[in-house]
């Protein structure tokens, strides 16, 4: 059996990965934003192996989060699954970074240099991704005036491009990006389309399965199937992405290669 973490569990698609998992015998540590929302998934925490509590649009909560785990022990694998949708406007963190950004993208990269490295990588995108911009002059959203969907669907890219970074620099991890689809969640709203059972079970199976087709890196996934990605593959476009996010939030995710 295997010790899983998953970050924005309390609801939607993360909580149907972790009571899966459960319900499979695993280990799972689970995340909520705030203690209030820890509270309305009692039943399912009080047969988890923990829980913990952070604010991912905070870096100093993220770095807790990260040092809560650690205190667990090692992870099996890590489920990236929080992230929001369409925010009003631009918002800004106690770091002064727009929100969207924060949440979808620095506290994944942030969680995945401070969480002691897993087997496994999951990290949850949308199929927004292939009409993100690639530009990354304004990453954070300073200059340009806001604008929810686009500013949502360059988060989905740049997740997607890390994932396939980490599996170029960490072979010894195997590191997917999973599109669950448009699933009826509260994100995606009841009258999502696709199917939800399915929107789950493809991070839970990557994140577990000994199949020998769950057993790749540097995938991009949709209801267990292998999809083409927009850009991601572009090992500029990972390099220039990375550097970016080193510059963001002051951490390396990679040693420099001499």
């Amino acid at each position: 059996m295997s010790r899983i973490f998953i970050t924005g569990s309390t609801d939607g698609l993360g909580l149907a990965a972790a009571r899966t998992l459960i319900s499979q015998g695993h280990d799972v540590v689970l995340h909520a934003r705030s203690r209030e929302r820890a509270a309305a998934i009692a039943d399912t925490s009080a047969t988890a192996l923990g829980l913990v509590i952070g604010d991912l649009a905070s870096a100093a909560e993220t770095r807790s989060i990260a040092e809560q785990v650690n205190a667990i022990g090692r992870m099996d694998a890590v489920i990236h699954n929080a992230g929001i949708y369409l925010e009003r406007n631009r918002g800004e963190t106690p770091e002064g970074h727009a929100k969207t950004l924060a949440v979808n993208v620095l506290a994944p990269y942030l969680l995945t240099a401070w969480i002691t490295r897993p087997d496994r990588l999951i990290y949850l995108t949308s199929g927004m991704h292939r009409s993100g911009a690639s530009s990354l002059d304004d990453i954070d959203w300073k200059r340009r005036p806001w604008n929810a969907s686009p500013a949502y669907s360059e988060s989905k890219l740049y997740i997607t491009t890390l994932a396939a970074a980490l599996a170029r620099h960490w072979p010894d991890v195997l590191s997917n990006a999973v599109d669950p689809g448009w699933v009826p969640t509260k994100m995606g709203g009841a009258g999502a389309p696709d199917d939800l059972e399915m929107g789950h079970l493809t991070q839970t199976w990557l994140a577990t399965s000994d199949d020998r087709a769950a057993k790749v890196s540097g995938g991009y996934w949709y209801h267990r199937q292998r999809r083409e990605a927009a850009e991601v593959g572009d090992v500029g476009f990972q390099d220039a992405l990375v550097g970016r996010l080193t510059e963001l939030t002051g951490v390396r995710l990679f040693a420099e290669r001499g």
